[in-house]
């Protein structure tokens, strides 16, 4: 097999023994590797309708994707896949940096992970295979500092994912975290919640053989080619990072203020966009593995007198500075900084914790949580203090109401009753990322049925809706009208099945905005791993991976029923800025993309689509 390695070591925690698994070839070329293979692997294993998200039989599987260590730029990608313990449905996250890499390298494609440990442990693998290290002393202490501490032990080579005290604590939406201080996340679903109900504290990895190629001086030669048109589309990135874009998606209307409820804030995004702060602050340029975009962003400011350690950050993403900074109404990036460190130190998705964070703060405004509930803590709009206070105490279930808010967003407002509801912001209790499909109503379908809840990621079809060309999946030109709902389901479907293919061979999103698409990642796959595909065959695939995903929510109880959006994006309009008054018109997208689908009424795959992507074997009745 070129490309890839062909195995995965499976690790049984509960007996402590490992078993190298071979990947079938042909599981390859349908399912793309990462995720798409990971999906099917999980679903002959087990019908998903039995396991407990935080039971020994919820297997997890980290998969590489199948393009990283290829040479491939923007190719850093581990994805993580699991039942998710925040939705009770399909869940997965994706890391980058330098650590899915030296995984690969240790010539496997990744772990699939089963049982309980009887004690924490962590794992070190390299070329002569994995061993389970007791891990009694890491327990308890943050990603930071266990990096740092496997990094003294094995080598400064390697690098580790790890879990901090909210995944080993329970909270649901835990993150895993790579590569220590630089502090790249395995965010989304849980899935640091589902590894510290394992008792696994960490992955250790410092592989350094890469697997052979197919035509690799055709790789190479194509990777030169195309390299100056890649870096200077993402030049922004480069300078800036997402953190950069804060000014133009406010602009548009698409940046949520103060929990999803007004439409402008122009001098807030001022002040919290990265041209803002970088500038004051000592800044730090890196990049994931062997990739020429350098994103990466390390910024250094002063610590507040109470906290102890200083406040360097993955200088926050845009979708952090939105969920901090906009969605709370806090406009001084230092205390976003702090938040966005105390996250990526106990292990949170930023976008979650933003999220109940959110949720809370109205809940106080309304009077449904009181100074008795928060320990006297006035949980205000724009206050930073009660921010990095609340996620602390979130991180480390500290509290009555911390714990709560650890369920995640949809538990916390079924506890709380009543309308409580209404003030979320989540999709199959999956907080939203922080771009409004009020503004961008391609987002609206899209976020209804994402396979892991909502999750811009399934498709980026706001890029297009605001005027990136995508010629190879035919749109040259930003709409005209993006805030209506016609022609809406039709791109969503197009670039859900782009970027369904696009994740499971680990490519980071930044390369569609490098206007990269399936012709020339198809020519890449062939040159790494000798798989013939044509731009048709890449787009099929990605409907294939997308379908599969959906016949497992299915099998957890996913149906039209939850294919919705919150209450407030349904109901309520931005009252000003450039996406006020607009409402997306949900049933009519939804109708035409289950329509596209081959989905019935009822949003479930028909027998006959089921059929067409040969995925019989895993129906209900299979």
């Amino acid at each position: 097999m070129f490309g890839a390695n062909g195995v995965l070591l499976d690790v049984d925690l509960t007996t402590r023994t490992t078993t190298r698994v071979a990947v079938d070839p042909d599981d390859l070329r349908r399912f793309g590797g990462g995720s798409g293979l990971a999906c099917a692997l999980m679903l002959r294993e087990r019908d998903p309708a039995t396991i407990d998200p935080l039971g020994p039989e919820n297997t997890m599987y980290f998969i590489v994707g199948t393009l990283v260590g290829t040479g491939a730029p923007a190719t850093p990608k581990l994805l993580v896949s699991a039942k998710s313990p925040l939705t009770g449905i399909w869940g997965e996250a994706a890391g980058g940096g330098s650590f899915p890499a030296l995984l690969k390298n240790c010539g496997i494609d990744g772990l699939i992970v089963r049982g309980v440990a009887s004690g924490p442990v962590y794992f070190a693998v390299d070329e002569d295979g994995l061993t389970i290290h007791d891990a009694d002393d890491l327990w308890g202490v943050d990603t930071f500092d266990t990096h740092d501490l496997l990094i003294e032990r094995h080598g400064k080579r390697g690098r580790a994912c790890s879990i901090g005290p909210a995944g080993e604590r329970g909270v649901r939406f835990a993150s895993i975290m790579i590569d220590g201080e630089d502090a790249r996340a395995a965010g989304r679903c849980g899935m640091g919640t589902v590894m510290g109900s394992k008792n696994l504290k960490a992955i250790y990895a410092s592989g350094r053989t890469k697997p052979e190629l197919f035509d690799g001086p055709a790789l190479k030669a194509s990777i030169k080619e195309h390299r100056d048109g890649i870096l200077a589309a993402t030049k922004g990135l480069t300078d800036w990072s997402t953190a950069g874009g804060v000014e133009a998606v406010e602009y548009h209307g698409d940046l949520p203020v103060k929990n999803w409820q007004l439409g402008s804030w122009k001098e807030g995004a001022q002040k919290i966009a990265a041209q803002a702060f970088m500038g004051r602050y000592p800044t730090k340029h890196g990049t994931c593995n062997l990739c020429p975009i350098r994103c990466h962003k390390r910024v250094d400011i002063e610590p507040p007198e109470q906290d102890r350690k200083p406040a360097y950050s993955h200088g926050p993403e845009y979708e952090t500075l939105a969920g901090f900074g906009s969605n709370l109404l806090i406009d001084r990036p230092e205390d976003i900084i702090v938040g966005n460190q105390i996250c990526n130190r106990l292990g949170m998705d930023t976008i979650s914790a933003a999220g109940v964070v959110g949720f809370a703060f109205e809940m106080y405004e309304r009077g449904l949580i009181t100074d008795e509930d928060t320990a006297g803590l006035p949980l205000v709009w724009g206050s930073g203090e009660a921010l990095t206070t609340l996620l602390t105490r979130i991180g480390n279930r500290d509290g009555a109401l911390a714990t709560r808010l650890g369920e995640g967003s949809r538990k916390a407002a079924a506890a709380f009753g009543g309308e409580a509801y209404k003030y979320t912001i989540e999709v199959k209790g999956l907080d939203l990322p922080y771009h409004d499909p009020r503004a961008h109503v391609s987002m609206a379908p899209n976020y209804a049925t994402s396979s892991r809840g909502a999750c811009h990621l399934d498709s980026l079809s706001y890029f297009i809706g605001r005027g990136v060309p995508a010629p190879d999946l035919g749109y040259t030109e930003p709409f005209k009208d993006h805030e209506s709902s016609k022609e809406m389901a039709a791109l969503c479907y197009t670039a859900q099945n782009y970027q369904a293919m696009f994740n499971p061979l680990g490519l980071c999103k930044f390369l569609f905005l490098g206007r990269a698409g399936p012709t020339l990642l198809t020519h890449w796959l062939h040159l790494a791993t000798g798989i013939e595909l044509d731009r048709d065959g890449f787009m099929e695939t990605g409907e294939r991976i997308l379908q599969l995903k959906r016949m497992y929510s299915v099998r957890c109880g996913v149906s039209k029923k939850d294919d919705t959006l919150p209450h407030r994006l349904l109901n309520e309009a931005q009252p000003d800025g450039m996406a006020a008054g607009v409402l997306p018109d949900l049933d009519l997208m939804l109708t035409e993309l289950y329509r596209l689908r081959g989905w019935d009424a009822d949003g479930l795959p028909t027998p006959e689509t089921i059929e067409r992507f040969g995925l019989q074997e895993f129906a209900l009745n299979g």
